[in-house]
């Protein structure tokens, strides 16, 4: 149903009329310095995948690499982490494959299950629908400045609380609405992932940017450019293909230059990014609230391909 030649989130193959099974994997260095808390994030992210295309996680295998010298003790704390945030998605690790290699690495190949007339694709945007987003931005640019040690103990926990919460929650209540436009905001960030959803909708979309939300943190973070290379890529990347005709891309001088940034920006475990029609609206919010998600209307889906920020 989903495969290569298209650009989504993971493989989709029908099995029959009900089931459907969602492939991924994904995997990444350290991001933090606790090892549990590596797990624990990268689980998640590896996980969004499955979510993002309306199903939920079956079971999942451990793909890791570390050098030969680092401590049995981070590695066992490492798969703890991963094996609990798999635990708290209802589902299992089956198992893995580790090798030796010069930087740690882990991720994990993820299975999951969908119904065929409930996967969510990028593809799925359309024209008068309102734009939403489930989580805020800003976990690259905290994360770096981690890395910097310039953060503060109280905006390097709220990224984390953000990047280990599971995009489970938000998934049911798309699938229950049947929400057919969806992708998860990860590597390439808010714009990267966005360009996708346009360029698979064939239709663009228009963000209001006071209404984007950030972490608390971020944009000072940001005003301080304490960016990884991963801004700088996404930007050029977005850019290129806004040269060759492919999207339009308008971004209006009032918006700050700091929140510019923190669009193009790679995010770590971020959140959902779907539309919905105008008038599911209220009853989305209503929703999200009562099983205790966060959920914001950052925006609307227009008939051009281009995006917006106003």
């Amino acid at each position: 149903m989903v495969g290569l030649d298209r650009s989504d989130d993971a493989a989709v193959y029908r099995l029959n009329d009900q089931q459907a099974v969602i492939q991924t994997v994904d995997f990444f260095p350290p991001i933090v310095d606790d090892p549990y808390v590596y797990g624990l994030v990268a689980a998640a992210n590896s996980m969004s995948d499955v979510y993002a295309m309306g199903g939920r996680v079956l079971l999942a295998l451990n793909v890791a690499g570390f050098p030969k010298e680092f401590p049995r003790e981070a590695i066992a704390r490492i798969f703890q982490g991963g094996a609990d945030k798999v635990a708290e998605a209802g589902a299992v690790i089956a198992g893995g494959h580790t090798v030796v290699d010069k930087e740690p690495k882990y991720g994990l190949a993820v299975t999951g299950l969908v119904h065929p007339d409930r996967v969510m694709i990028k593809g799925g945007l359309r024209p008068g629908h309102r734009l939403f987003l489930s989580k805020p931005l800003g976990t690259g640019v905290i994360a770096t400045a981690g890395k910097g040690a310039c953060v503060t103990s109280a905006h390097m926990d709220g990224a984390i609380q953000s990047m280990t919460h599971l995009n489970r929650g938000a998934a049911e209540i798309l699938s229950d609405l049947e929400v057919r436009g969806c992708t998860d905001i990860t590597g390439f960030g808010f714009l990267g992932h966005g360009s996708e959803m346009v360029l698979a909708s064939k239709c663009g979309f228009r963000v209001r940017a006071e209404a984007v939300p950030l972490l608390a943190g971020a944009a000072q973070y940001a005003e301080q450019g304490l960016f990884a290379g991963g801004l700088g890529r996404n930007r050029k990347f977005l850019m290129g293909m806004a040269e060759r005709g492919a999207l339009a891309l308008r971004i209006a001088p009032t918006v700050p230059a700091v929140l510019v940034d923190l669009l193009f920006d790679s995010e770590t475990s971020g959140g959902l990014l779907f539309s919905a029609p105008a008038e599911a609206a209220q009853d989305l919010a209503g929703r999200f609230a009562a099983k205790g998600e966060t959920l914001w209307e950052i925006g609307e889906v227009v008939p051009e391909i281009a995006i917006e920020v106003v």
